[in-house]
């Protein structure tokens, strides 16, 4: 299929990112979201990214207004009609994605691919609130998404053999590299690394060194750019706890369970660095 307008739904931290690769790779982007002051903030976004880009002379300004006119503001879900493809980046709550694709199911036009950046969530599952589920697939950007080159990209049971080879295709398009994923929970990434995370907060939380302790060792003992402490905190561990939870309930296995630390921190709101505190204390 020929994918020549995309429309990205959430203009948040990954809605913005993913919106702003798109359009640098010359596609026509509508960036849609609940309020007008939510669109026009990650609109924002884009364009302090693109003017470190420019600063940097790594793109002209002619090349930054060119990407900046290829992105319009919507907070109407009835701009999905003009579409070939609509990914989702709203929060990672399953009621509410299933809600947001019931409703693109009956606007899109039947041709259009409705993929989600969902981190974590069964694609199967959020494909059955849909009359398209060969249509339905995952496409698991990293944070930030100008920088990394990963995207995981998630089959559901039902996802047909030509929706997978375009969305590949474009995903190179964008300039990142696909990775084929099956449909479990947490996919490869989360599945992985929040375990790890999880596995540091349990060794703060038992006492067996300091938060700074956990981080440098690795550092530099397992040559990690970050430690798992700090990366929390970047992720937010809200984040973290309800993938954690979703691989807990997914797999049914105390493997997974989350550390009553982690917990205790989401409920005295210290979400990590958007809050201001989590493990590390922030400057806002």
């Amino acid at each position: 299929m020929n994918v020549k307008n995309i429309m990205v739904i959430g203009a948040g931290q990954m809605g913005s990112g993913i919106a702003q690769v798109c359009a640098q790779a010359g596609y026509s982007v509508i960036l849609n979201d609940l309020k007008p002051d939510f669109v026009e903030r990650g609109l924002s976004v884009i364009k302090n990214n693109l003017s470190r880009q420019v600063e940097k002379e790594r793109m002209t300004a002619e090349e930054m207004e060119t990407v900046l006119k290829n992105v319009t503001a919507s907070t109407d879900l009835q701009d999905a009609k003009k579409v070939e493809l609509v990914i989702e980046a709203a929060v990672e709550n399953m009621e509410i994605k299933t809600k947001i694709f019931s409703q693109l199911d009956e606007i899109a036009p039947e041709h259009t691919i409705l993929a989600s950046n969902t981190s974590s969530l069964p694609i199967t599952e959020i494909a059955a609130a849909t009359k398209r589920p060969e249509k339905v697939i995952g496409m698991h950007f990293m944070n930030p998404v100008p920088v990394m080159k990963l995207v995981e990209i998630i089959r559901g049971l039902a996802t047909a053999d030509e929706v997978y080879q375009t969305i590949e295709d474009i995903t190179k398009t964008l300039k990142k590299v696909p990775v084929e994923v099956n449909d479990f929970p947490g996919f490869v990434s989360n599945r992985i690394l929040m375990p790890m995370i999880n596995e540091a907060i349990f060794t703060l939380y038992e006492g067996v060194a300091s938060k700074e302790a956990i981080d440098e060792v690795m550092k530099l003992g397992m040559n990690h750019p970050m430690g798992p402490l700090t990366l929390a905190d970047f992720i937010g561990l809200d984040t973290c706890l309800y993938i954690m939870e979703t691989l807990h309930e997914g797999f049914g296995d105390d493997k997974y369970r989350p550390c009553p630390l982690l917990r205790k921190y989401v409920k005295a709101g210290w979400l990590g660095k958007k809050t201001g505190r989590g493990f590390y204390v922030y400057e806002k």
